[in-house]
């Protein structure tokens, strides 16, 4: 997995590109959309939520824009993962033409996915970071861990798209399947509510959901200046980096048969 990863880094950074600019070739922005969405939307939810529903986040808060940067915070994590898991089923599908070039590595396509993916992810943390800036001075320096505090949910997602990936080219319905799951993941994390205030006997539906953690040690890390705790991300890691290691396995055991399938 890691070899393969080196060896193509030259091809996955030209692909991502190109995955990235090819989504905004042909428009009048361009590019700039990538900047100028997670902009609307940042406004767009600090105004429903906090002006107009007047939501907040902790009751002892009087700030109109806490709950929207909150929010926001969740949602980049949540979109990395949706974006990489969303597009997996038709990633081999969708690029037929390498499936017959007996050359073309395609175990990497899921780590295309996942760089467009963090791409966006990156700009809309830095609208965040310009957000936070504005609205309530420097941001904590625990926002130098969010890399670190991601990372395992990075190696997980690229253990599920390598395996759904697979899994699109022999059952078309996974795609269906897998679109149920990402809304009711959305759902059941801990995005538009905090864990701690859901009642007891439903918290163990946030516990078994492995966004939960990453959600909360994200907005930790950016929002209250908090430490992860580093003994649970080290397993967390290690089980991701496991999870990754077996959907590589998976992938390249069942390509053999995708040139007959398709």
């Amino acid at each position: 997995m890691v070899k393969s990863l080196i060896r193509n880094r030259g091809l996955i950074k030209a692909l991502t590109e190109r995955e990235v600019l090819g989504r905004y070739r042909g428009s009048f922005v361009g590019i700039f959309w990538s900047l100028l969405t997670p902009m609307v939307m940042l406004a767009v939810y600090t105004f429903v939520f906090s002006v107009i529903f007047k939501a907040r986040w902790n009751a002892q808060s009087s700030s109109l824009t806490e709950y929207g940067m909150v929010l926001f915070a969740g949602l980049i994590v949540f979109n990395i993962f949706s974006e990489c898991v969303g597009q997996s089923p038709s990633l081999v599908l969708s690029n037929v033409n390498y499936v017959k070039k007996v050359v073309f590595p395609l175990e990497i396509l899921p780590w295309v996915s996942l760089g467009a993916a963090l791409f966006h992810a990156a700009i809309s943390t830095s609208v965040w970071l310009v957000a936070y800036l504005i609205l309530f001075g420097l941001p904590p320096i625990t926002v130098l861990l969010f890399p670190l505090v991601i990372l395992p949910l990075i190696l997980l997602i690229m253990g599920l798209t390598w395996v759904l990936a697979s899994l699109g080219v022999y059952l078309r319905d996974v795609s269906q399947f897998v679109g149920i799951i990402i809304t009711i993941t959305m759902f059941l994390s801990p995005i538009f509510y905090s864990a701690s205030s859901l009642p007891k006997e439903y918290r163990i539906l946030l516990q078994i959901n492995p966004l939960t953690s990453v959600i909360e040690g994200a907005r930790d890390v950016l929002f209250w200046g908090v430490m992860p705790d580093l003994v649970f991300l080290g397993i967390y890691l290690i089980l991701s980096i496991l999870v990754a290691w077996l959907g590589f396995v998976w992938f390249q055991k069942t390509r053999k048969g995708f040139a007959d399938v398709l």
